[in-house]
């Protein structure tokens, strides 16, 4: 095992993963920028490094400064979190480069999987099930007419590059696609510096269902069960649970067996997820692979009693897989909400200093935080600041308990989306399991009250 590793990463992933590490008796090493000079995890690492200004460009992604630290200090591999390099191919490579072990899969895994459209490809060949589309980038919008012809309407427009919903659209006839086209491919370009687009069939009453898989470097692969993602603002995940209320036993099956295939197709080495939408008749189809620790990760660990961070590592070390397939166990169930630090009405954000910070405690109650009682949320990073995770022997029970937790969480100072998250898991939709990634447009009040696009 290794005995130094840095955090190339910020907020409550870079607490959670120094947090296994300490448990393991590595030595961690974090970094921050000048806005993160009190953040609690420049106070849990055992080394912490300035590397530069508050804008992410002067720090988080900053390559050669992250690079310097981590030789200068010591550190044998970096585990990269989510966001931020997490999927960057240049950093996965240069941290080879410089001898250093990247805590994930292989640059060019990466590469291929980060690319919506040469992800599509390879699942193709795998065998494995995608939404009906095309497999190469638009040359115009005419193209896209051309094509969405042929799929048929309404079809999404997505960008190939990036995620989180940008450069993506639903469009219903030829007119909205030469209306969305140039505006969505500059959004792709100026986020992600790739404007490539294509389409592909878009599938009504959609359920997100992602697989969660570990490979080792020894060809074992097993998957982890499914988490349901499907309430979603702006196409970014709120609330995850798992398992999932919706899919029968049979497809679990199919789709975990789906997602391992896929994996070893690709050879996938690390955690990481197969994304899935689900239709209403439980066919489901390949949507993207994240090559990296989900933020939902929590919801995998409660309901199998793994530490997935646990797993990265020894997997990164050398380290085969001690169980098989048919070991990993499923109990209970979680669910994870999201804590943003935005307008629950117009999920703007909503920046400034935390005054109170007050948390629920309780059985099944996990909290992931970015913040303490004295906290400044800067304007620079993702508003996510927290995220609250229950466990129940049961979905009634975890629900039943994440709506007292939601109750006794008080922060101050800011607006946050707790509101807007009690609204969801009151709806007696959620509470039914009617849970498709239409939700928030469909059944919140806030939503309907701002006509929030």
């Amino acid at each position: 095992m290794f005995k130094k590793v840095l955090i190339a990463n910020r907020g409550e992933i870079a607490v959670r993963v120094i947090r296994t590490c300490k448990s393991l008796g590595i030595t961690t090493i974090g970094v921050y920028s000048e806005a993160d000079a009190d953040a609690p995890h420049v106070k849990m690492a055992d080394e912490a490094y300035l590397i530069g200004g508050p804008r992410v460009a002067e720090s988080y992604l900053n390559i050669n400064k992250i690079l310097e630290v981590a030789l200068e200090s010591g550190a044998e591999a970096i585990h990269p979190g989510y966001g931020l390099l997490s999927e960057n191919t240049d950093f996965a490579r240069r941290c080879e480069e410089a001898g250093l072990i990247f805590i994930g899969p292989s640059p060019e895994v990466i590469s291929k999987m980060g690319s919506k459209i040469e992800s599509r490809k390879a699942m193709e060949e795998a065998g494995v099930p995608v939404v009906p589309g095309i497999t190469y980038p638009l040359a115009d919008e005419e193209e896209a007419v051309e094509a969405a012809d042929r799929i048929g309407y309404p079809v999404m427009l997505k960008a190939s590059a990036g995620g989180g919903g940008i450069g993506m659209q639903v469009v219903h006839n030829g007119d909205e696609i030469r209306k969305a086209f140039a505006g969505n491919q500059k959004r792709a370009t100026d986020f992600f510096g790739d404007g490539a687009m294509y389409i592909e069939k878009f599938v009504e009453n959609p359920r997100h269902i992602e697989i969660q898989i570990l490979a080792d470097s020894l060809g074992n692969t097993v998957y982890l069960w499914e988490r349901e993602c499907s309430i979603q603002r702006r196409h970014q995940k709120v609330v995850e649970e798992a398992p999932s209320s919706f899919i029968t036993e049979e497809t679990r099956t199919k789709m975990g067996e789906a997602a391992v295939k896929a994996a070893k197709s690709i050879g996938y080495k690390n955690a990481g997820t197969i994304e899935f939408l689900v239709d209403e008749e439980q066919n489901f189809y390949f949507l993207e692979m994240n090559t990296r620790l989900q933020v939902e990760h929590p919801v995998t660990e409660e309901i199998t009693g793994l530490d997935l961070v646990e797993k990265q590592l020894q997997i990164a070390a050398g380290d085969a897989l001690e169980f098989s397939q048919e070991e990993v166990k499923r109990e209970g169930h979680s669910i994870e909400v999201r804590i943003y630090a935005e307008d629950p009405k117009t999920f703007f954000p909503s920046p400034g200093k935390i005054t109170k910070l007050e948390l629920p405690n309780g059985p099944g109650v996990r909290h992931e935080l970015a913040i303490h009682g004295q906290s400044v949320v800067t304007p620079f990073y993702d508003p996510m600041i927290a995220k609250l995770v229950v466990k129940g022997s049961n979905r009634e029970e975890a629900i039943n308990r994440l709506q007292d937790a939601l109750v006794d969480y008080h922060i101050e100072g800011i607006k946050t989306n707790i509101p807007m998250l009690q609204e969801v898991i009151a709806h007696p939709a959620f509470q039914s399991g009617d849970t498709t990634t239409d939700f928030v447009n469909k059944y919140l009040k806030t939503k309907k009250a701002n006509n929030i696009k």
